[in-house]
């Protein structure tokens, strides 16, 4: 497994939070939303899923992965 913590820009509120979460849920792969510091901490199986897979479901939903 691997972990890595992401900033991720434009995420405002208790909503923004459910929506990076359920992203994540639909890839498989387990994340927190730290709202205050802008962050996702991610874990998720490189077997599985690419980081860059996971960077574009984030940016998809329209927020800014850094």
């Amino acid at each position: 497994m691997q972990q890595t913590t992401l900033q991720v820009s434009g995420m405002m509120c208790n909503h923004c939070v459910k929506s990076v979460e359920e992203a994540l849920t639909a890839l498989g792969v387990s994340g927190r939303v730290d709202l205050h510091q802008g962050t996702v901490f991610v874990e998720y199986d490189e077997n599985k899923v690419r980081l860059a897979a996971i960077k574009d479901a984030i940016e998809y939903i329209g927020y800014d992965v850094n």
